[in-house]
Parts: C-alpha cells; structure tokens; sequence
C-alpha cells in the first residue's frame, strides 16, 4: 500500500524530531510524539508506522551522542572542564557507570533531563554499543508505547490531548526529579559514612 506524499512527509517529520530531541533536549519532542498519537486518533497516520519511527528517531539521537563521548573521550571533557560537566563530575560518573552504567541506559527514557548526559557519558566510560544499543532500543520502545498510546486513546481532540499529556509528564517528571534527588542524597550520605567510618581510628 502506497502512503500519500504528506503523510510521509509527516512520518519524516517524526522521525526526525525524535533524533533532534535528543541532540537538544530543549525541543518538546515527546510533544511533537504525542501529535503524531493524535494523527493515528484521528486516522491520518498509522499507529505501528508511528511507533516505529518515533521509537528509531529515539535510539539513533541517542546511539549518536553516545558515539560522540566515545570518539571525544573523557579527556576532552575534562580539558574543557564545562560548569554543567566538571572534569571531577565526569570521572565519577565514568566510575559509576563502568558498574552501573547498562541499567541507566535502560532506563534512560524514564529519567528526565538527563538522556543527553547518559548518552554520552556512557560513550565516554566505553560500554559495549551493541548492549547500549539493546537497552536503549528497549528503553525507547516502552516509553513511545505509554506516550502514543496515551495519546491515541485521548482521542482526536489535539487540545485535550496536548494538555492532559503535558499534565501527565509534569506531573511524572516531578515525581522522577525527587525520586532522584531522593538517591542522590542517600548516596552522597552513605559514601561520607563509609568515608568518615574508614577515617575513623582503629
């Protein structure tokens, strides 16, 4: 079956938005995701192709920054030294993603604000870019799945679709910044413990 001519326009647009989204995080892609949800709603596009090059667009922004920390490195980053990216920051995060770094990236999509730094930190610290690739393939593929499906089963409204998804991820994100503000704070907590208790005289 042959698509007409604007809907993959409109499919190209999505994919593309998707990928952008991820090289500048300030782009509402998720919005822009939510408005092709809303097209499947009102049947002009279709709900697979939709997921598909949504969730594609996702994981090459992704793979394409992790590629970026990779060939760069850390000691670029450490030269440059950035206030939002200190070098002490990245060695720390390099440490702790070489054990951990698989479940962020698997996680990656879930966690908001910081999918750009997880990428390319998880370059930087060499994972594996087949499993960074898997994980955040499956990383992608679930959140898509929630955000269109949301979307399309809103209805065919853009208006009640757009702001009661927009009320949904604020109210998600809010939830998420604290949870991992929440680990943060315990971690920071425990390495001082462990520090000031190994510093302790025996």
């Amino acid at each position: 079956m042959l698509l007409p001519a604007a809907d993959i326009y409109l499919y190209i647009f999505l994919f593309l938005s998707a990928i952008i989204e991820n090289l500048f995080p300030p782009i509402p892609g998720d919005t822009i995701t939510a408005f092709g949800a809303f097209l499947v709603g009102t049947g002009r596009l279709h709900y697979g192709i939709v997921y598909i090059v949504t969730t594609l667009g996702s994981v090459i922004g992704f793979m394409a920054l992790f590629f970026l920390g990779r060939h760069l490195g850390k000691e670029y980053f450490i030269k440059k030294n950035y206030s939002f990216f200190s070098s002490q920051s990245i060695l720390d995060a390099e440490s702790w993603f070489q054990r951990h770094g698989h479940i962020v990236v698997l996680a990656n999509r879930f966690l908001p604000g910081v999918r750009s730094v997880i990428s390319i930190v998880s370059g930087i610290s060499l994972l594996s870019p087949a499993k960074v690739f898997i994980y955040s393939l499956i990383s992608a593929s679930a959140w898509n799945l929630i955000w269109i499906h949301a979307g399309y089963t809103l209805g065919n409204n853009w208006e009640t679709v757009k702001s009661k998804l927009t009320e949904l991820v604020r109210n998600y994100n809010i939830a998420a910044t604290v949870f991992m503000v929440s680990v943060f704070a315990v971690y920071l907590l425990f390495r001082f413990w462990k520090k000031k208790k190994s510093g302790t005289p025996q």
